[in-house]
């Protein structure tokens, strides 16, 4: 798959894929030839024509779990995937908010929980959701969309922590610099002499 996507050109010197992400999770994951084998086996594992999952379903999992972790590279990737097997930009555009959105049908927006219940709470599913999975998929589907959406969860956090393609990005939670002459402040501080003041 490598060869495939880079032919006789160098990555490393000439980096950049089709899609337009810089490459750099192929160059690394070929570190350790056999982790990069074990990914693109992960990679035809969903794709094989023996699965049973809906591929919409499928993907919904993924990209959700790549929102869910804070993964640019996962999220936007997948809502490519998610317009090759036919979802509408509503629904696209509508996966960092699904459940206030209209645009899902029941099975989406169990799927949806679920994913959220994997990625969000580690693995704790309520009841109420895992009953609502099952009133819509088998226990093939289940296990499969389980399998996919952790795998995909996984791959988001290691681009995250390794800052590749999308990920690469500065850390977005950092102190604001206070005003030029700022000294100090102390707000409880403050608000507790105001009461002991009007006491």
């Amino acid at each position: 798959m490598y060869d495939q996507i880079f032919g006789d050109r160098d990555p490393v010197a000439a980096p950049g894929t089709t899609t337009g992400t810089p490459g750099d999770w192929w160059t690394v994951f070929a570190l350790v030839p056999d982790a990069l084998k074990h990914s693109v086996q992960g990679f035809a594992f969903y794709r094989s024509p023996d699965r049973k999952l809906d591929p919409v379903l499928r993907e919904l999992g993924q990209t959700r779990a790549g929102w869910a972790r804070r993964s640019q590279f996962v999220f936007s990737q997948h809502c490519k995937s998610c317009r090759m097997v036919g979802m509408t930009e509503e629904m696209i555009a509508a996966i960092p908010s699904w459940s206030t959105a209209e645009c899902f049908t029941a099975v989406q927006r169990a799927v949806l929980a679920y994913t959220d219940c994997l990625v969000l709470d580690g693995g704790r599913v309520p009841d109420g959701v895992f009953a609502a999975l099952q009133a819509h998929l088998s226990d093939e589907e289940i296990l499969e969309l389980t399998y996919i959406t952790a795998m995909y969860e996984m791959h988001a956090v290691m681009s995250t922590a390794l800052r590749l393609e999308w990920d690469n990005r500065e850390e977005p939670i950092v102190e604001i610099a206070a005003p030029e002459g700022f000294t100090s402040f102390d707000v409880g501080d403050a608000i507790a002499l105001r009461r002991d003041e009007n006491a």
